[in-house]
């Protein structure tokens, strides 16, 4: 987000003509969507090989794709194909399929939970506040690309693809160590 000069993307509309829910592609879960998707413009700008929709929907470009399929990661996300408007290239949703439950809350400088009490009514014991994220690494395996659970906000990927995405200038990306 901190591109000036980056696109915006919108929601992603099923073949039906349908918003697709964000919340779907932070559930670690195959979906079954209707083709063709398709997202509009926010704002138009540079297009970037990672990026995000307005709700947090991850676009990746095919190169990035690509990388993915190289590094074996296959079995750790599914790829919605889908039309970006005004974009010729092929892009993808990228829906995560691992959500790992692996937040060190000792070593965060900063957690909180939903709980009745505080008035949420839904995600009671999911975080609704992660600063300064950590995890345990010990409780990832060998998971490489994934999202923590209870905070679907982040995507977490190995040093491994972190170089490799690197290697290739993939655009729209911010790594921070956890």
């Amino acid at each position: 987000m901190g591109i000036l000069d980056r696109w915006e993307l919108g929601d992603p509309m099923d073949g039906s003509g349908q918003e697709i829910w964000n919340g779907h592609f932070s559930r670690g879960l195959p979906l079954s969507i209707q083709l063709p998707v398709r997202i509009g413009m926010y704002a138009r700008g540079r297009a970037l090989d990672f990026s995000t929709t307005a709700l947090g929907v991850t676009v990746i470009h095919d190169k990035v794709k690509t990388l993915f399929e190289q590094l074996g990661l296959q079995d750790q996300m599914q790829l919605i194909p889908i039309t970006v408007e005004e974009h010729p290239d092929r892009y993808y949703i990228l829906n995560l399929l691992r959500t790992i439950r692996c937040i060190d809350d000792e070593r965060c400088e900063e957690v909180g939970y939903r709980t009745v009490e505080d008035g949420y009514e839904d995600g009671i014991g999911e975080y609704y506040k992660v600063v300064g994220l950590r995890i345990d690494p010990s409780k990832v395996g060998s998971a490489e690309l994934f999202r923590p659970w209870g905070w679907p906000v982040s995507i977490i990927v190995s040093e491994r693809v972190k170089k490799a995405m690197e290697g290739v200038g993939v655009t729209g990306t911010r790594f921070t160590e956890v």
